[in-house]
């Protein structure tokens, strides 16, 4: 789970009124921790890129700058394994820990802050169990300021369903997208149909967009056209590079990804098929985007 900025204020129509002001199709920004690790972080950690939130600010911030000025107009915060449960278990009173997600949204707006004052001049513009753990974290990001909660890699309809509950409870008063991920391009990672956790999203109002993230290009038309069937809402992607992660080594296995440029053949064939926000996630980079903001310089009308 992340937070998104999009720089718009949160309504029941958030994320249409984004993607026409965009021009018809948004960017999110690539992969995260890939990129904390590029700037010198060492991410061995249980809290992952989290941990920067206290260790390295500075990083996080850099990595928020680069992809907006690669060319995103959204930024997800660096929230996605921050738990209040993870930064206990470091030694963290439960107060900085609520502070440090409060913090990840903080980063990413200073970010956006410092990217708008550059670019003024030229005018740029689940179950039970599953709500308790997830409830006060969703509660503080709400709070937090930022326009919408990312709910990403999604892994199963339990958990689907268990943040669409959490966003109908009226002290959450911020919209969210929710996005799946997919290791063999029918189903989600549970081997729950896809079909089915996205109509969970159609579902609710608060849920503004539903898609797929940290999932192999060769998968996403497929996908795409799976989560068309299903829902009116606008289809966000941002897969990954296509790479392998070995779970046991620890490390990505390169031999099955594809390069930034390789991605642009695909970029308006997804479009083409029905998706309005398009981005990368693990082991993309600002290349990347900057690679997918060129393929949409024709197609987006703004």
């Amino acid at each position: 789970m992340g937070t998104s900025d999009a720089n718009a204020k949160p309504s029941s129509s958030l994320i249409k009124d984004f993607i026409h002001k965009c021009g018809g199709v948004a960017v999110i920004d690539g992969g995260f921790a890939t990129e904390l690790e590029r700037h010198g972080a060492d991410l061995n950690d249980p809290l992952w890129s989290a941990k920067c939130l206290f260790t390295d600010p500075h990083l996080v911030r850099a990595v928020h700058l680069d992809y907006l000025e690669a060319g995103a107009d959204i930024i997800l915060s660096s929230s996605y394994q921050a738990t209040i449960q993870g930064f206990k278990a470091k030694g963290y009173s439960i107060e900085e820990s609520e502070s440090f997600l409060k913090r990840s949204v903080e980063i990413a707006c200073e970010a956006r802050d410092v990217y708008c004052n550059r670019c003024r001049a030229s005018s740029s513009d689940h179950s039970t169990e599953g709500k308790d753990f997830h409830r006060r974290r969703v509660q503080l990001l709400a709070d937090s300021g930022a326009d919408l909660i990312a709910f990403e890699t999604v892994p199963n309809k339990l958990e689907a369903q268990a943040f669409v509950e959490l966003l109908k409870e009226e002290d959450i008063k911020t919209p969210a997208w929710l996005s799946f991920n997919s290791k063999d391009g029918v189903n989600v990672v549970s081997g729950d149909s896809l079909s089915e956790c996205a109509a969970i999203g159609e579902s609710c109002e608060k849920v503004l967009a539903v898609g797929i993230n940290c999932t192999p290009p060769r998968f996403i038309l497929d996908l795409i056209l799976s989560i068309k069937q299903v829902t009116t809402k606008p289809i966000l992607i941002y897969p990954n590079s296509g790479e392998s992660y070995d779970g046991i080594r620890k490390e990505w296995v390169s031999n099955t990804g594809i390069t930034d440029e390789d991605f642009v053949p695909y970029v308006n064939k997804w479009c083409e098929a029905g998706a309005a926000l398009v981005g990368g996630c693990c082991r993309t980079t600002p290349n990347t985007i900057r690679e997918i903001y060129n393929a949409l310089s024709g197609r987006r009308t703004v």
